[in-house]
């Protein structure tokens, strides 16, 4: 009876309709995620393994299809990913990254803050995910707004503008890092042309935030309950250079690959610059150099450091699960 159910034609051409197995797959995801409020995670794989099953095939072969999706993307995303989160976590708890903010201020100066809270958005977006940017230049526009007593919407969109861009447009932040592994574009070409294209889109979401800050007059509110951290002192945190050296690092040796491999060089050279090149071991070295200076800034011990870098990886295990989810619904969908 079974059988005879799954062989009729009639059913059978229906179900396997790809719009209709599109359509499934879309609406059962989207209500598991409002509806239900299921995780993300739990949502995008069971989805993926509804739409596998709906697919054409074995069936002995429908769930380990998804399970080899979800590893692909994984293995291509989940080494980047980790060190991106050690590096975010090192520079945040270093002083690395409020070093970068605060040089940014001093060369810009307080008129020109909206474009420097902009910029060290942009920069600082780059290995560190954009919720802990956001959040880690927050206190900068509070203080602003309590010197100058207005543009309180100016500096927190701006921010906005500098590290929406590069959490979209530049790796090895996840999105941009999936995209140019699913289309094989070379990293170090999407980092260039990432940063190419998004500063200039970065300078006209600051024209855009002054026009929203000029129509809307919104004052700073009090934290409810809760004391505003004190800022650490300049000599309290590390020099710029040595701030900024965790982002640029992986930058350098990524642009420096994708230049030797698009000039043809042989020999030696493209061996090594293959290897320091490579996304996984150039974000390892940057991982290296943020850990070094929060080591040597903080004076942490060896326990301490392993207890901050597992606090970050557990961000990170979210994310690359996630984002490997997405990429395994997205696999069964083509397939």
């Amino acid at each position: 009876m079974c059988e005879q159910w799954l062989s009729d034609e009639i059913w059978r051409d229906a179900m396997l309709n790809p719009v209709v197995i599109l359509i499934i797959g879309v609406a059962l995801l989207i209500a598991m995620m409002l509806v239900l409020r299921l995780n993300a995670f739990v949502a995008l794989i069971t989805a993926a393994m509804i739409i596998s099953l709906l697919s054409p095939g074995d069936f002995a072969e429908k769930i380990a299809r998804v399970g080899g999706a979800f590893g692909k993307v994984a293995g291509g995303i989940g080494i980047v990913i980790a060190m991106a989160a050690i590096i975010g976590k090192c520079m945040t708890d270093s002083g690395a990254a409020d070093r970068i903010v605060r040089s940014s201020l001093k060369v810009l100066g307080e008129k020109r803050a909206p474009t420097a809270l902009m910029l060290s958005g942009f920069a600082l977006s780059i290995p560190v995910f954009f919720d802990t940017v956001f959040y880690l230049l927050v206190p900068l526009a509070r203080s602003l707004w309590s010197r100058t007593r207005k543009n309180y919407v100016l500096y927190l969109t701006a921010i906005v503008a500098g590290a929406a861009i590069t959490h979209t447009l530049v790796p090895p932040t996840p999105g941009p890092l999936l995209v140019a592994i699913e289309l094989k574009v070379n990293i170090g070409l999407m980092i260039m042309m990432g940063v190419l294209v998004g500063l200039p889109a970065a300078a006209l979401g600051v024209l855009v935030c002054k026009i929203i800050n000029w129509r809307m007059d919104i004052p700073m509110r009090p934290y409810a309950g809760e004391a505003e951290p004190e800022p650490l002192a300049d000599d309290q945190l590390p020099p710029f250079w040595i701030s900024f050296a965790p982002i640029a690092l992986p930058i350098i040796l990524i642009s420096l690959d994708t230049i030797i491999e698009t000039l043809k060089v042989g020999g030696v050279t493209a061996q090594i610059a293959g290897v320091v090149g490579h996304r996984d071991s150039a974000l390892l070295l940057a991982a290296a150099v943020a850990m070094f200076v929060l080591v040597r800034q903080r004076k942490l011990s060896f326990k301490e450091l392993a207890s901050r870098s597992e606090t970050a990886l557990m961000s990170a295990g979210m994310i690359i699960l996630i984002t490997a989810a997405g990429g395994a619904f997205g696999a069964m969908l083509r397939e």
